[in-house]
């Protein structure tokens, strides 16, 4: 038996070739590629870190859009699906909290609208527009619901990155149980078992920092969310923290 580990927040993501710049393109194969590229799409990730950075949140730039992007095509791929659906998962998760730099309430539904208007700009295939904004409108608690095997892999890539990095708060005498639970996680793992249709998040938790029910106290409806979304794709979903099955 084979697993595919597709590490979360402690993954480094290799940087991608970018494009000539522009915010067009003739073709309607738009992928991840061109979605990175476009200074718009880059210029709107970081004013809305820029907002979560003040309103007291974790990270969720650039450096967060490119990890779930990248974690979401890896669930994909790793549970055998084709290459352009994955790709399609990687462009929604890149894209799922853009709207965030508009306010943070609803910001699924307007990141869903802000896609909608670049992708069309981009002259992407409406069909795959579609996909791309349902995942993005359905990606957050509690409203949030996987209605396909693209917003499924969005939702399980968004919530496995818990990790020290996310922590924006340069003093730990303020810290909030947010910041404390995510400055607690020192390795945060998205493990696809494709054989036995099992999709585990594997956490190293250190609890002089914060406690395993700290933990559960913020997390437990994204828990939840991960587990109908490992239930669409077909699989089991299981929570491991320090060695222990949850």
């Amino acid at each position: 038996m084979t697993t595919n580990e597709v590490l979360a927040s402690d993954r480094v993501v290799a940087p991608i070739h970018q494009s000539p710049r522009g915010d067009e393109t003739t073709s309607n194969k738009i992928g991840l590629k061109e979605v990175r590229s476009n200074e718009r799409i880059r210029s709107y990730i970081d004013a809305a870190n820029r907002q979560m950075n003040t309103i007291g949140y974790s990270e969720h730039g650039l450096r967060h859009a490119a990890l779930v992007a990248a974690i979401a095509r890896n669930i994909l791929l790793g549970l055998g699906e084709d290459t352009r659906t994955a790709e399609l998962a990687a462009i929604a998760g890149y894209l799922h909290d853009i709207g965030n730099c508009v306010h943070r309430i609803y910001h699924p539904q307007i990141g869903a609208n802000m896609a909608f208007s670049i992708l069309e700009r981009m002259q992407m295939d409406a069909n795959e527009i579609a996909l791309i904004i349902g995942a993005i409108g359905n990606h957050e608690e509690p409203e949030g619901v996987p209605i396909n095997q693209i917003t499924a892999a969005v939702i399980i890539a968004d919530k496995s990155d818990v990790h020290f990095t996310r922590v924006q708060n340069p003093d730990p005498t303020t810290y909030d149980i947010h910041d404390r639970v995510n400055h607690a996680v020192q390795k945060s793992h998205i493990l696809i078992d494709a054989t036995n249709r099992v999709i585990t998040l594997d956490l190293i938790i250190d609890t002089a920092q914060a406690t395993v029910m700290e933990y559960f106290e913020i997390f437990v409806e994204r828990m939840i969310m991960c587990r109908k979304s490992a239930v669409l794709l077909g699989c089991q979903f299981r929570l491991i923290i320090n060695g222990v099955d949850l």
